[in-house]
C-alpha cells in the first residue's frame, strides 16, 4: 500500500515534466525536435504559422490516417512490395539516376524552416520538410497515458460508436482510431472479417502507431547514427546524407542509453542525501540573497537621498544669491525711478527750484540755489545720459551642468577592476622580483591589488595548485625579495575594489639568473660564472 501510495505520489510530482511549453498542457501527440525538446503536434504549427511558414506543418506521425491507407486495407500488391537490395540502391545513389523515397526533383535551393523552441529560446533547423521530418515522442506520449489513468484526468473514456448517452469504453483499437464499449468493439469488429484481427488494447484519447516509423520513408527504424544523433531506417542507412556515418543497431543504442540512464539515475537516488543537502543550502542562498538584495537597495536609496539632500542644499544656497541679487538691483531702479519722478513738473524738486528762482534777496539766493544747482545739474546729466541703474538679466546666473548630468547619466554601479596588463619592459628578475602592471583605460579603479606566484619547475603537488600570495599591494607594482636562484617564477596580479576582486591578468613567467660563482666545465677548462650584473659591468667586479 505505502509502495502504491509512493508511485502515484512520484506520478503526480511528475506533472510539470509532461506540460507543453507553449500550451502550458499535457502533451497530445508530441514532436522531438533537434534540440531534443518536445512540442504538442498543434502547437508547432500554430508556432510555424506565426513565423509566416504556410505549408510545412505536415503530419509527421506515421499512423494510418484513413481507411483507405490502413494495414488491413492496402493493396495486396504493396503488401508484397519488398524492399530493394542495399547494394543495388546504392549503386543508384552514386549513379544518380531513379528516384526513390524522399528524393525530390528540382530542389536545387530548398528552403530552410527554423523553429523558435519555446523551451531553449534557441532557433531550430527543421529542414526542407518542415515537422513532417520529425519524430513523435511515444514514449512521452506513453508516460503522459499512465499520468492520467494514475491521477485519473479528464474523467472516463466514453465510447465513440455508441448512440447517446454513449457508455463508458472498454478497448480502444489502433487500427481504428477509436474507443469501443464491449457491445460496440463485437459489432464493428465482427467474427470472420480482417478487422477481427484488429489487436484490442486500452481505451486512450490519442492512438500511437505500434512501432516508430521513418518521417521520410515510412519504414519502421532499425538503426540510429551516431554522428547524426537520429534514428534511421533501412533506406536511411544507404543515403548520402549518412555516407561514412557511424551507424549502429537501435538494439545496441537502446542498451547503452538505458545503462547510462540507470547508471545515473542509480547514483541520483543513492545521493538523496547530498540532494537534499544542497537544497538547504540554496535555500539559505536564497534567503540570503533576499537580505543583501534589500540592503543594497537600502544603501542605494541612502546614497540617492544624500545626493538629493545635497543638491537640495545647493539649490537653496543658489536661490538665496539670485533673490539677494535681486534685491539690489530692485533697490536700485526704484531710487532711480524716485529720482526721475522728481524731475516731473509740478513735483517736490521742481517746484522748490521755481519757488526759489522767485527770490529777490540775491546773498539768500546765492546761499539757496547754490546746493539746488548741483542736485539740478546732477538730474540734468542723468536724464542726458540715461541708462537704467541695474540690468534685468541674469544670465551670470545661469548654471552648467552638462558635466554634472553626465556624471548622473553615468552614474551606475560600481564594477570590479578589468584584468591589469603587465608591463613587460619594466617587468624583470634577477636577486629580486620587480613586477609592474597598470590597468587598462578604461577599467573601474582598484583600490588595492593581489600579486601571486609561485615556482613551475619544481615536481607538482597532487592536489589543486598552491600559489603564495601577497595581499593588499598599493600602487602598481610589487617587490619581492629573495627568490630561488636559477628558477622560473610564474606570476599574476588581479585588482580589488569595493565591488570585489577582478580577473587575473596573463601569467608571465621569469627566469632568475644562477647563484654567483656557480662552476661549469667547457671541456677540460673549468669557467666561474660570474653575476649577471658583473658581466656586464666589469669595473664593479
Amino acid at each position: 500500500m505505502a509502495a502504491k501510495r509512493g508511485t502515484k505520489t512520484s506520478m503526480k510530482n511528475m506533472e510539470k515534466e509532461l506540460l507543453c511549453p507553449v500550451c502550458q498542457e499535457m502533451y497530445k501527440q508530441p514532436l522531438v525536435l533537434p534540440c531534443t525538446h518536445n512540442v504538442c503536434q498543434a502547437c508547432a504549427r500554430e508556432v510555424l504559422g506565426q513565423q509566416g511558414y504556410i505549408g510545412h506543418g505536415g503530419d509527421p506521425s506515421s499512423e494510418p490516417t484513413s481507411p483507405a491507407s490502413t494495414p488491413s486495407t492496402r493493396s495486396p500488391r504493396l503488401s508484397r512490395r519488398t524492399l530493394p537490395k542495399p547494394d543495388r540502391l546504392d549503386r543508384l545513389l552514386k549513379s544518380g539516376f531513379g528516384t526513390y523515397p524522399g528524393r525530390k526533383r528540382g530542389a536545387l535551393h530548398p528552403q530552410v524552416i527554423m523553429f523558435p523552441c519555446p523551451a531553449c529560446q534557441g532557433d531550430v533547423e527543421l529542414g526542407e520538410r518542415g515537422l513532417a521530418g520529425l519524430f513523435r515522442n511515444l514514449t512521452l506520449e506513453r508516460v503522459v497515458e499512465r499520468y492520467r489513468q494514475s491521477v485519473s484526468v479528464g474523467g472516463a473514456i466514453l465510447c465513440q460508436l455508441c448512440k447517446p448517452p454513449p457508455l463508458e469504453a472498454t478497448k480502444g483499437c489502433t487500427e481504428c482510431r477509436a474507443t469501443f464499449c464491449n457491445e460496440c468493439f463485437k459489432l464493428f469488429h465482427p467474427w470472420g472479417t480482417q478487422k477481427a484481427q484488429h489487436e484490442p488494447t486500452l481505451p486512450t484519447l490519442s492512438f500511437r502507431p505500434k512501432g516508430l516509423m521513418c518521417p521520410d520513408h515510412k519504414e519502421e527504424v532499425t538503426h540510429y547514427c551516431k554522428t547524426c544523433q537520429r534514428l534511421v531506417c533501412q533506406l536511411c542507412r544507404v543515403r548520402r546524407t549518412h555516407s561514412g556515418h557511424k551507424i549502429t543497431p537501435v538494439l545496441s543504442a537502446y542498451q547503452a542509453l538505458k545503462d547510462k540512464l540507470t547508471k545515473s539515475l542509480t547514483y541520483i537516488l543513492g545521493n538523496q542525501d547530498t540532494v537534499q543537502t544542497q537544497i538547504c543550502e540554496l535555500e539559505e542562498t536564497v534567503r540570503h540573497t533576499e537580505v543583501s538584495g534589500q540592503q543594497a537597495k537600502e544603501e542605494v536609496s541612502q546614497l540617492v537621498r544624500g545626493l538629493g539632500a545635497v543638491l537640495e542644499e545647493k539649490r537653496a544656497s543658489l536661490l538665496q544669491a539670485i533673490e539677494e541679487c535681486q534685491q539690489e538691483r530692485l533697490a536700485r531702479l526704484s531710487a532711480q525711478i524716485q529720482e526721475h519722478r522728481s524731475l516731473l513738473d509740478g513735483s517736490g524738486l521742481v517746484g522748490y527750484a521755481q519757488e526759489v528762482l522767485k527770490e529777490t534777496d540775491q546773498p539768500c539766493f546765492v546761499q539757496a540755489a547754490k546746493q539746488l544747482h548741483n542736485r539740478i545739474a546732477r538730474a540734468t546729466e542723468a536724464l542726458q545720459t540715461f541708462r537704467p541703474a541695474a540690468s534685468s538679466s541674469f544670465r551670470h546666473c545661469q548654471l552648467d551642468v552638462g558635466r554634472e548630468m553626465k556624471l548622473l547619466t553615468e552614474l551606475n554601479f560600481l564594477r570590479v577592476p578589468e584584468a591589469p596588463v603587465i608591463d613587460t619592459q619594466r617587468t624583470f628578475a634577477y636577486d629580486q622580483i620587480f613586477l609592474c602592471w597598470r590597468l587598462p583605460p578604461h577599467s573601474p579603479p582598484a583600490w588595492h591589488y593581489t600579486v601571486e606566484f609561485r615556482r613551475t619547475d619544481v615536481p607538482a603537488q597532487p592536489g589543486p595548485t598552491r600559489w603564495q600570495r601577497r595581499e593588499e599591494v598599493r600602487g602598481t607594482s610589487a617587490l619581492l625579495e629573495n627568490p630561488d636562484t636559477g628558477s622560473v617564477y610564474v606570476l599574476r596580479v588581479r585588482g580589488c575594489n569595493k565591488a570585489g576582486y577582478g580577473e587575473y591578468s596573463e601569467d608571465v613567467h621569469l627566469h632568475t639568473p644562477p647563484a654567483p660563482g656557480t662552476i661549469r666545465t667547457v671541456g677540460t677548462t673549468v669557467v666561474r660564472r660570474m653575476p649577471q650584473w658583473r658581466r656586464r659591468h666589469p669595473s664593479l667586479s
